[in-house]
């Protein structure tokens, strides 16, 4: 749709309509899904035209107002309605959504990481996936969690091995988040 304003066309965003399943989110096949596929790389781009999103990828699209989801009764499904299936999913789905939320919000693509064992992989700003490789690997912490050393140690021995930054984002009870950087150092 085009709306003028003070004499210019100008092109509106349109919600895009998604089906929600237990673990993922799958768009119509529409422009709009494949437009905001290849612009911002949220989901994958599926062979039959729809993209298929994590439930965080289509919660932050919710908020954003660019997509609203229905559940396989073709009833819409309410943002908080949303979160609580999504939690009952992922336990940490509030802290991991605050930092992908965080990111995306400076400029950042944000990608699953699960195949380098940490929960996203960031691109710089203005790098699509396939185009360079993630910058950073983030673990997403509630700020009154515990890591032993083991644990620490791991996540820094996975960044290293995979050559990405280790990001820890640590989130406090407001969803403010505070990134700590770690790297292996040869002094």
């Amino acid at each position: 749709m085009k709306k003028k304003e003070d004499g210019e066309e100008r092109k509106e965003k349109v919600e895009i309509r998604a089906l929600l399943s237990k673990q993922k989110v799958t768009t119509e096949a529409s422009g709009e899904a494949k437009e905001l596929y290849e612009q911002s790389r949220y989901g994958t781009l599926l062979e039959d035209g729809k993209v298929q999103l994590s439930l965080i990828e289509a919660y932050y699209l919710m908020e954003k107002k660019r997509m609203h989801v229905n559940d396989a009764r073709g009833k819409k499904v309410l943002p908080d309605n949303f979160m609580k299936k999504a939690e009952k999913v992922d336990k940490d789905f509030w802290i991991k959504y605050c930092v992908y939320k965080d990111m995306r919000n400076r400029g950042y693509i944000v990608k699953t990481a699960l195949k380098f064992g940490a929960d996203f992989r960031v691109y710089d700003r203005g790098v699509k996936p396939g185009e360079d490789h993630a910058r950073w690997i983030i673990y997403p912490v509630h700020e009154g969690e515990h890591l032993t050393w083991h644990e620490f140690a791991a996540k820094n021995r996975v960044a290293h091995s995979t050559k990405k930054r280790l990001l820890v984002g640590i989130v406090d009870d407001e969803g403010d988040v505070t990134y700590y950087e770690i790297r292996w150092m040869r002094p």
